[in-house]
């Protein structure tokens, strides 16, 4: 397989909805509670990154597998999934997508010996959705609750464990602990959980084709699109209430000023909803949200 095919495949271009909230629990770490422990955070970034990246290639491989073979699907199969258009086949996809996530497994399990058993609940729980996203008898993405597990497990998840690998010796998980650190994530969980809803609302129509049925085709396009406008204003409002209760430096409140971008794309968005076209603004706004966030915490640190 080239090496471009191999990018494609595994969606590299998405790696940033894991990148960042891993920045950001880490950051969250420092501020709290003064330390890091490096070489066990970055080889929890390498895990992570090789299972996303087996999450992203599940999907596309369970897709295409489970796609229906007639006329009406038949632009999905040769032209828009990434296994038909580079004609895959479903053993080279097979190995690459269980080779990438057993290497990531085999790291976890090394780093559950070494920081405890919390890991090990987290990680089978990411396991468990990286799978069933898209694999089993009844795949979370076509139901609908897509978004609230693809939000909550790469915006709250992974920071949440980029915070327990740097504190797991000092500060035993409570549920205080939990919260602030759901809160803390609140506005990473609403902007990734986003890109997934602008997915769903752009391929309704070839969805219920494929028979997926999403919240969207439940509730409507109008209904959500105001779902997803409003959960951009629900992130924010996490972002301030962090910071009130003490757990983010003040200065991530200059975050706030990244409403403006990300305001001028949802209004871009909510006009119109074209895969090819739109799309790219719900991935652009988490983008803008969590780089400025990131940017935003370290100066909290640095003048803290």
């Amino acid at each position: 397989m080239k090496p471009k095919v191999f990018l494609e495949f595994v969606e590299i271009k998405s790696l940033i909805a894991s990148v960042l909230p891993f920045v950001l629990g880490s950051l969250y770490a420092v501020y709290n509670y003064h330390q890091v422990h490096l070489g066990y955070l970055l080889l929890f970034f390498v895990a992570s990154s090789l299972f996303h990246m087996a999450t992203n290639a599940n999907d596309n491989y369970q897709d295409f597998l489970h796609a229906p073979r007639d006329a009406a699907n038949q632009e999905f199969l040769e032209a828009t999934n990434v296994v038909g258009v580079n004609q895959i086949s479903i053993r080279q996809a097979r190995t690459l997508t269980f080779g990438l996530g057993g290497v990531s497994l085999i790291l976890g399990l090394w780093l559950v010996t070494q920081t405890g058993l919390p890991l090990l609940w987290m990680g089978l729980y990411s396991y468990a959705v990286g799978y069933f996203y898209a694999g089993g008898p009844k795949p979370i993405s076509s139901g609908p609750f897509g978004e609230f597990f693809s939000g909550f497990t790469m915006g709250f998840m992974i920071f949440w464990i980029s915070v327990y690998i740097n504190t797991y010796d000092v500060a035993p998980i409570t549920w205080r602990g939990t919260f602030n650190v759901l809160i803390s994530a609140g506005l990473a969980i609403f902007a990734i959980s986003n890109i997934m809803l602008a997915n769903n609302i752009c391929d309704m129509d070839e969805d219920i084709a494929l028979g997926r049925h999403t919240i969207v085709s439940y509730l409507g396009k109008p209904v959500m699109l105001q779902v997803f406008a409003w959960s951009y204003i629900v992130g924010y409002i996490c972002l301030m209430v962090a910071v009130w209760i003490g757990v983010l430096p003040k200065l991530s409140l200059l975050t706030l000023l990244s409403v403006i971008p990300v305001l001028k794309n949802t209004r871009q968005f909510m006009r119109k909803q074209v895969k090819r076209e739109t799309f790219i603004l719900a991935i652009k706004n988490a983008s803008i949200i969590c780089l400025t966030f990131v940017v935003c915490m370290g100066l909290g640190l640095i003048f803290n």
